[in-house]
């Protein structure tokens, strides 16, 4: 049995952006993988994750900004870049190009508004047939490598990662928590963080949280969701990453190291399975949404073979409202289901979740549905 003041249970972007920060802040930290970091059945493998501004809600666009500069940090600490600034471009009748630029103008973030003409000029292997908003900084982070980064980082600063330590019981003591795992092996901690994406449904029924925090906290629901790569008809042309929310909600971007440079990554947003929990995932592509998703490509992107030569599935774990969780009680904090479009966030969430779990932190309350219900 080994003691620590903070474990970390999941090395997944969540858990080591987490680790990081309380690494950093001089704070003893033990992490625990039931895998391997960004494994592939989780929510934080592979090398390609969109990073973007532009949100309807000023809310988020503006916690985009406010991530970055940790991103920034990151990236010189760990001396690579994380990255790819390839731009990013926003169209469809649904996706509203106009007030994304007028939030984007709103927090000062670099953007242009194009016309469907000026943007297809620019970008021939699209189908535009509404404005278009190009972001030029947004583009692709790779999830795996930031992992990894942050990790180091977490590690050169003291922190343990053990992998392949999978939780089998998380137990309150009078001192803390028991965690056990693989073999009979244990971990003493006088406080827990959760970062375990999609198996957080099953996790939460272990942690003896206040039964008003736990009532509070909203239904989660675990998506496996399918991505397909495209071969680019012309691998020199440039590709910027893409959303395109019209009759299907569609993001791509550049597959990266995951499709060998060779092609595009396309997947319909919230166009998979739903389960209870990560635990009934089966990795099996679905056809229909193969069907889905082929036919938008050969509609819409002329620039992309329409036959994928790889596919493969991941987790999204979704609040009602698509608002993230990052909340603590009684010696646990709770941080991980991020809907989806979280990856961009990850530093941020990571600063924002070792502040909850040192003491007071500035969390946005709309993350923190348990407390409140606890001081109403």
């Amino acid at each position: 049995m080994s003691a620590t003041r903070y474990a970390v249970v999941g090395a997944g972007l969540m858990g080591a952006a987490t680790a990081w920060q309380l690494a950093a802040r001089g704070e003893e930290v033990v992490v625990l993988e039931r895998d391997v970091p960004a494994s592939s059945e989780g929510s934080s493998h592979g090398s390609a994750r969109i990073f973007r501004y532009a949100y309807p809600d000023p809310f988020y666009a503006d916690l985009v900004v406010q991530a970055e500069r940790l991103w920034d940090r990151l990236e010189e600490d760990a001396g690579r870049p994380l990255i790819n600034r390839v731009g990013c471009v926003d169209h469809g009748a649904t996706r509203d190009p106009e007030r994304l630029a007028r939030v984007l103008e709103g927090i000062g973030v670099e953007h242009e508004l194009l016309s469907p003409r000026e943007a297809g000029a620019r970008w021939p292997q699209f189908v535009f047939d509404t404005p278009v908003l190009h972001q030029p900084r947004a583009g692709v982070l790779d999830a795996q490598s930031t992992v990894e980064a942050m990790l180091e980082l977490a590690v050169a600063a003291g922190a343990q990662l053990r992998t392949s330590w999978p939780v089998a019981s998380i137990t309150r003591t009078g001192s803390g928590f028991t965690i056990t795992g693989p073999a009979g092996e244990s971990v003493e901690a006088a406080h827990v963080v959760v970062a375990v994406g999609g198996w957080l449904p099953d996790l939460l029924r272990q942690l003896e949280l206040p039964s008003a925090f736990l009532a509070a906290l909203p239904e989660l629901t675990v998506m496996q969701e399918n991505a397909y790569h495209f071969p680019y008809r012309d691998p020199t042309q440039p590709w910027p990453t893409l959303i395109h929310k019209d009759v299907l909600q569609v993001y791509g971007l550049p597959g990266g190291r995951d499709a060998d440079h060779a092609g595009q990554k396309l997947a319909e947003y919230n166009g998979g399975r739903p389960m209870r929990s990560a635990a009934q995932q089966d990795g099996r592509i679905d056809p229909a949404n193969r069907a889905r998703v082929v036919e938008y490509v050969r509609q819409n992107l002329p620039g992309l073979v329409p036959e994928p030569y790889a596919e493969t599935t991941c987790l999204f774990t979704n609040t009602p409202d698509e608002h993230f969780v990052l909340d603590t009680a009684d010696g646990v904090t709770v941080v991980s289901p991020c809907s989806g479009h979280g990856a961009k966030f990850a530093p941020l969430i990571g600063a924002m979740a070792a502040g909850l779990a040192t003491g007071p932190a500035d969390v946005p309350a709309v993350f923190r549905p348990g407390t409140g219900a606890l001081v109403r």
